[in-house]
């Protein structure tokens, strides 16, 4: 007898939520090795390699609303690893960009996520990856 396809077998949010929870479910171990939350690790991963950030984009590309980022840029500024600036083009912007200490925490780290995905990424070829990716890109 022949199984019916399950709804969430095809259902792109299921897949793409099994596809996150497999990327990051070994990985947050590093993360916490490391003294950080998640939220903490994706606010210095955005950071380490961008010029400075409005706290309305970093919530954005950290997957956060704005006020929650808002108050967790500020313990990471009190802990020494952001630092909250002014925007110069319009004062009531805050900018927020990766102090020395925070990129000292972060650079491991991206180490380590760099060669995680490249073991998650060894079941696909290269042209799958660059597919994969550029599809999620788009969809994003």
């Amino acid at each position: 007898m022949k199984t019916a396809t399950r709804f969430v077998d095809g259902y792109l949010g299921y897949l793409l939520g099994q596809a996150n929870h497999a990327v990051y479910k070994d990985f947050d171990r590093e993360v916490r090795a490391a003294g950080l939350r998640s939220i903490e690790w994706r606010v210095l991963a955005t950071l380490h390699d961008s010029p400075p950030q409005a706290i309305s984009q970093l919530a954005l590309e950290v997957l956060s609303k704005q006020p929650t980022v808002t108050k967790l840029v500020q313990r990471m500024s009190e802990q020494g690893w952001v630092q909250l600036l002014a925007d110069p083009h319009d004062q009531r912007r805050t900018l927020v960009a990766a102090t020395a200490a925070g990129l000292a925490v972060a650079t491991p780290l991206i180490g380590k996520a760099r060669q995680h995905e490249a073991r998650i990424l060894r079941a696909l070829s290269t042209a799958e990856t660059t597919a994969l990716k550029q599809l999620l890109g788009k969809l994003a």
